[in-house]
C-alpha cells in the first residue's frame, strides 16, 4: 500500500510535534488505515500483530478527541497485562506531551489501589488498565465511566485467552451506548466476532495484508542485550566481520543521527540517511556508500527503500523494527544478486516478543547467539592476518624470502620460531598503524588540525573554493570546519580537523579536483 506521512493525516500541531520528537517519519500500514476512520468516530476492528504500531493507531485519535477542559474519564483502554498497560500509557504520554491538560493513568494489580484512587479523584481523561483492576475500581465507584467517549480493547484475543471475556462484557455493558468501540486483535476467533457483533455499531474492519518475501540466502541471528551495550556490540560485530558495506537500521531519525555521529567518533566511515534530509543530500550519501567512501550506513526504514546496492554484506537491526514487513525489507538489502549475507537483530527486554512475531511471520529461523566479546574481536583480527598470509603463500613467488628464512634456520631457529616472530611483528605494526592514523603528528598544522598535501595547484587553475567544495562534498564534513588552504604553483596544503583527517585521506584519494586525479597525504612538517 501507499505510504502515508503523519503530516498528511491532518493532525494537530501538538501531535505532529510529539511524533517528530519521537523520530517517526511515516505511519505504519495499520496506522494509516485506522487513524482516519477513528477520527471520523467510526467503530473499528483492527487486525494487527504486536509491534505494528497499533498503540499510536488508537492513541492519536484519543488524544485528538479528548476535551482537556473536562476532567472526567473520556477514554478507557483495556489491556491483557500490567506490562502492556504501562507500555501503552507511556506511549500515549509521549504522544500527548505538547497537549496541555491531558491526564493519563495506568491501573493494574500489584500496585497499591489507594494511589490509583487518589489519582482518579484528581481527574483523569484517559485510563489504561487490566480488566480485573478496572472492574475493581468500577465496583468501588472510584472509576466513573458515564462520560466515556471511547473504549479500546487492545490485544483482545490475548485477553480472551486469559479468561477475561466475562469481565470485558461486564465493563462494556456499563459504558454509555453512544461510545465509540475499538477492537485490536492479532487473530479473529469466534469469541472476538461475537463481542464485535454485540458491542460495536457497524464496525469497519481493517486488516493489514503482508506480502511474503523469502530470504533463503541470509543467515539471521539475534542477541539479547542491555540497551546500554548496543553501541559496543555494534562496533565489535563490524570489526569481527570486516564487511565491505554495512547497513544499520534504527527506528527514528534522532537515533540515526546520534548513532552515525558515534561511529564517526570511533573512526568508522559512517553516514546517516533519513527522511529529514533533502533529496540532494540523500543522493550524495548514497553515492558515497556505493563507491565505498562510506562503508557503514545508518538509516531509517523509509530512507532505506531506495537502497539498491549489491555489495552489502551485513545488515544490523540496531532497533527491532515496528512492523514484521519492515524486517523483511531490511534484511533483504543483503544477500542480493545471488550472494550470501548476514543479518543481526539487537533485542532488549520485552522486544523478544516482537521477535517472536517476526519469526512467525517470516516463517524462518532467527538463531540466538551470544554477543561478541573483546577477545572475539582480537581473534577475528588475527584470523584476517592469517588468511592474508595463506593467500601470499599460495599465490606469490617467495624464493627470495625463503632464502632469507633458511639463513635464520641455519642459526638454530626453527621455522615455527621465525613464523611466530614475524606474525607478532606484523600484528604489532598493524596496531601502531591504527594509532598512528589517528595521531598525524608533525604536519605543521594548528592545534587540533592536520595539514594535508595535495599534488595540484595554481598551474592546474585550482582555487580555494575548489578544494573546500571537493572535500566537504565528498566527505560530508561541514565546510566551515576546514582550515587554512595554501595554494602554490604545483601543490596545495589544506588543514582539516584531526578527527576528520583519516576519512579525508581515504575518501579523497579516490576522487578528483577540477576533473584532475589527485594524490593526497599528510604534509611533512620539515
Amino acid at each position: 500500500m501507499k505510504t502515508v506521512k503523519f503530516n498528511e493525516l491532518n493532525l494537530s500541531k501538538q501531535l505532529e510535534r510529539a511524533i517528530q520528537d519521537m523520530g517517526f517519519e511515516e505511519a505504519t500500514p495499520i496506522q494509516s488505515k485506522s487513524i482516519p476512520k477513528l477520527m471520523e468516530g467510526l467503530d473499528v476492528i483492527g487486525q494487527a500483530q504486536t509491534g505494528t504500531g497499533k498503540t499510536a493507531s488508537f492513541g492519536i485519535p484519543i488524544l485528538e478527541k479528548v476535551n482537556t477542559k473536562d476532567k472526567n474519564v473520556q477514554a478507557l483502554i483495556l489491556c491483557p497485562t500490567r506490562e502492556l498497560a504501562i507500555q501503552v500509557s507511556e506511549e500515549i504520554r509521549r504522544l500527548g506531551k505538547y497537549k496541555k491538560g491531558i491526564k493519563t493513568l495506568p491501573v493494574y494489580g500489584g500496585q497499591p489501589i489507594n494511589r490509583q484512587i487518589r489519582a482518579l479523584k484528581k481527574g483523569v481523561q484517559i485510563v489504561i488498565g487490566t480488566p480485573g483492576r478496572v472492574m475493581d475500581h468500577m465496583r468501588r465507584k472510584t472509576l466513573k465511566i458515564n462520560n466515556l467517549k471511547m473504549v479500546v480493547l487492545d490485544e483482545a484475543d490475548e485477553m480472551l485467552n486469559m479468561g477475561f471475556r466475562e469481565d470485558i462484557e461486564t465493563i462494556l455493558d456499563d459504558t454509555p451506548n453512544k461510545r465509540q468501540t475499538v477492537l485490536f486483535s492479532a487473530t479473529m476467533p469466534r469469541a472476538i466476532k461475537d463481542i464485535a457483533k454485540n458491542y460495536q455499531n457497524s464496525p469497519k474492519t481493517i486488516k493489514v495484508a503482508h506480502k511474503m518475501v523469502t530470504v533463503p540466502s541470509i543467515e539471521q541471528y539475534y542477541f539479547e542485550i542491555k540497551r546500554s551495550n548496543k553501541f559496543e556490540i555494534l562496533t565489535r560485530l563490524i570489526d569481527i566481520h570486516n564487511p565491505k558495506l554495512t547497513l544499520v537500521f534504527c527506528n527514528t531519525k534522532k537515533k540515526v543521527d546520534e548513532l552515525a555521529g558515534q561511529l564517526q567518533g570511533r573512526g568508522y566511515f559512517s553516514d546517516a540517511l533519513h527522511g529529514d534530509m533533502k533529496q540532494r543530500q540523500r543522493d550524495r550519501v548514497m553515492n558515497k556508500f556505493r563507491k565505498g567512501n562510506v562503508d557503514v550506513l545508518v538509516a531509517t526504514d523509509v530512507a532505506a527503500r531506495g537502497i539498491d546496492v549489491d555489495d552489502i554484506e551485513l545488515v544490523i537491526n540496531y532497533d527491532v523494527p515496528q512492523d514484521e514487513e519492515y524486517y523483511v525489507h531490511r534484511i533483504g538489502r543483503t544477500g542480493r544478486a545471488g550472494r550470501s549475507g548476514k543479518a543481526y537483530t539487537f533485542v532488549v527486554g520485552r522486544e523478544v516478543y516482537k521477535l517472536k512475531d517476526i519469526k512467525k511471520y517470516t516463517k524462518t529461523k532467527i538463531k540466538r547467539r551470544k554477543a561478541p566479546s573483546v577477545s572475539d574481536v582480537e581473534e577475528a583480527k588475527s584470523r584476517i592476518i592469517l588468511n592474508r598470509i595463506k593467500d601470499i603463500v599460495d599465490n606469490d613467488n617467495l624464493s627470495k624470502e625463503t632464502h632469507l628464512i633458511e639463513k635464520l634456520i641455519d642459526q638454530d631457529y626453527t621455522s615455527i620460531d621465525v613464523a611466530a616472530g614475524l606474525l607478532k611483528m606484523v600484528m604489532g605494526q598493524q596496531e601502531q598503524e591504527e594509532v598512528a592514523e589517528d595521531e598525524f603528528e608533525d604536519t605543521g598544522a594548528e592545534p587540533g588540525m592536520v595539514r594535508l598535501f595535495i599534488n595540484i595547484g595554481k598551474k592546474q587553475k585550482v582555487r580555494p573554493k575548489d578544494v573546500l567544495g571537493a572535500i566537504a562534498g565528498e566527505t560530508g564534513m561541514p565546510g566551515e570546519v576546514i582550515g587554512t588552504i595554501d595554494i602554490f604553483n604545483n601543490y596545495t596544503f589544506v588543514e582539516v580537523p584531526k578527527e576528520y583527517a583519516k576519512k579525508v585521506l581515504k575518501v579523497m584519494k579516490k576522487n578528483r579536483i577540477k576533473g584532475k586525479s589527485i594524490s593526497i597525504e599528510p604534509a611533512n612538517k620539515k
